[in-house]
């Protein structure tokens, strides 16, 4: 069924009493059972909203999920191609999707109806990463601040560690931030961490990420127990991932490196400078915590497009 124009608009806030009975339990049990981080909640929070609201309008109304037909949500998938590129696309689906099988699950539904439906191919791309120029030029960063007295030691030794342990173990920023110091061998200079679907993998940080965090637990941290955070703000509470997203922009425009770059970046820098020097495939599939290996082979495109790149600039008969 299509948008009907003469609708009126659908409102600012859906009704309290949806989100009670259809949004809050799913989240509560991404958020304990399934650990999702908060963005991905977000997202699917504006899934469920989206949706919803084009329920309101399409003069479908807010019937169950399993009496929703083909048509019904396919007309969804147009629409939103008008709003939404093809990743959020993908990405608002997947959503649908999950809350659809978490209330099959519950009994609630006979049916996912947002299984099956086709959907815009996406676009590959390849992932952005730093060179290991560009890297060495971005982690002298908080030293060069510091020199130029523009921060105090404990950000400088702070910033350091944040992106030596995402570069130098391979972290995601939501692990980074719930990274204790409990979970790190130091001996050994392995972290324990536990990734998306709860699954608990364990990563080398390399020696340099080791004595970072060494020097900055002995010269800085207040609160060094187990439980503790290794991340901690001014405060010495535990960091927050927009302050690592926004530490980061200040290094990137000190490098004069793009400021679109995210910390997860320096996860696809990681990744592509252990391929390029060799590492074997299902190894960084394993330190990566990839559930799929067809997810760690994009990393391999990107090694072969430097690897064409090289030999085009180094070989004569190129």
């Amino acid at each position: 069924m299509s948008k009907n124009p003469s609708q009126p608009p659908a409102p600012a806030s859906l009704p309290e009493a949806l989100v009670a009975t259809w949004w809050r339990p799913f989240a509560e049990y991404l958020a304990r059972e399934r650990r999702y981080s908060p963005y991905t909640l977000r997202n699917y929070r504006q899934a469920f909203e989206d949706f919803h609201r084009w329920l309101a309008t399409s003069g479908i109304g807010d019937q169950a999920y399993d009496a929703l037909s083909a048509r019904d949500v396919r007309d969804f998938v147009i629409e939103a191609q008008r709003r939404y590129g093809r990743r959020t696309l993908h990405n608002h689906m997947s959503g649908l999707r999950a809350l659809a099988k978490y209330w099959l699950r519950q009994g609630r539904l006979r049916r996912n109806p947002f299984v099956g439906i086709p959907l815009p191919k996406l676009e590959k791309r390849l992932p952005q990463f730093l060179t290991e120029q560009q890297m060495r030029q971005l982690l002298a960063g908080p030293q060069r601040l510091l020199e130029a007295q523009e921060i105090d030691a404990f950000t400088a030794g702070r910033d350091r560690l944040a992106m030596e342990l995402l570069y130098g173990g391979g972290l995601r920023v939501s692990e980074l931030v719930s990274l204790n110091y409990g979970d790190v061998d130091l001996e050994s200079g392995v972290a324990r961490v536990m990734g998306k679907g709860r699954k608990e993998r364990l990563c080398p940080l390399g020696k340099v990420a080791v004595a970072v965090l060494k020097h900055f637990r002995d010269h800085h941290a207040l609160n060094r127990a187990p439980a503790d955070p290794v991340m901690v703000n001014s405060r010495h509470g535990r960091l927050g991932v927009s302050e690592v997203q926004k530490l980061l922009k200040r290094y990137l425009a000190h490098a004069g490196l793009p400021l679109n770059l995210t910390p997860h970046k320096l996860r696809h820098s990681y990744a592509t400078h252990l391929l390029n020097a060799g590492a074997d495939l299902r190894l960084v599939q394993e330190l990566l915590g990839h559930k799929q290996l067809a997810t760690t082979q994009v990393y391999t495109h990107v090694s072969v497009a430097r690897l064409q790149e090289i030999y085009a600039k180094a070989h004569p008969r190129a």
